[in-house]
């Protein structure tokens, strides 16, 4: 039955930013659909924990500063997901963060730290659990583009590059492994009502702005990723490769 292939029974999953926002709804969908979950956020994230324990899943709480992680920290983890989860079939990077300030302005901080998160450990982390998926032969990566994989933005240039980049590094990586059993693809959400998007949506005149070209009329939430997370990470989407899927309410229509 074609349900039966957006199952994750059996399947452990490693969510990174998972203590809130996108990733924790991220993480719960994985749960609702069967996976057990590694939760990965700055500090140890008890109430995505909780929620996970709640439908009847395991949840290993990880705290993991992503922005100082060296690669071998992030070996690490992945082993420490395998330890004690007994496995590894899912890696979500969502992972995040958001720096403005003018192009000819922006400090050499909002620069390399946006960087660190956003492109850095998206690719150390992916490299990590990418050699044990190659090994077993199955797995699934995605990773949170954006809207500025496609657009340039306005006083985020760091995050725009990161952004971009991060699509082509689902690209080269899915081009490297599709054929040994794993699926490397991303989902690019629109304007979406998180911590991120606090400061524009307390922006009267940009927040008129913007919900006005979304098509659905609204902004996303977070729920509105689960249906594709579960997609992309389920047997459903064995031969998806290297795409980056938007979710942002017919936001590049416009």
């Amino acid at each position: 039955m074609i349900l039966d292939q957006f199952k994750l029974q059996g399947r452990v999953a490693l969510v990174t930013g998972s203590g809130r926002g996108l990733g924790q709804a991220t993480a719960l969908a994985l749960a609702e659909a069967g996976a057990d979950i590694a939760s990965l956020d700055l500090s140890l994230p008890q109430e995505t924990v909780a929620r996970v324990e709640a439908v009847g899943r395991r949840c290993l709480p990880i705290a993991c500063d992503l922005g100082q992680a060296s690669p071998a920290d992030l070996v690490a983890v992945v082993d420490q997901v395998v330890a004690e989860l007994g496995r590894i079939d899912i890696l979500i990077n969502n992972a995040g963060i958001i720096r403005r300030q003018s192009a000819v302005e922006f400090s050499q901080a909002n620069w390399d730290d946006v960087l660190a998160i956003n492109l850095d450990a998206v690719f150390w982390l992916s490299q990590a659990a990418g050699r044990v998926m190659l090994e077993q032969g199955s797995g699934k990566i995605v990773n949170i583009a954006s809207m500025l994989s496609f657009q340039g933005g306005v006083v985020v240039p760091s995050y725009a590059a990161t952004k971009h980049a991060v699509a082509g590094v689902t690209k080269a990586l899915a081009n490297e492994w599709a054929g040994r059993g794993v699926n490397v693809n991303a989902i690019a959400p629109g304007y979406m009502a998180t911590d991120n998007t606090a400061p524009l949506r307390a922006d009267s005149g940009r927040e008129a702005s913007i919900s006005e070209r979304i098509p659905a009329g609204r902004w996303g939430v977070p729920e509105d990723l689960a249906g594709p997370m579960v997609f992309l990470c389920s047997a459903a989407a064995d031969y998806v490769h290297g795409a980056i899927l938007t979710v942002d309410g017919g936001w590049l229509n416009r």
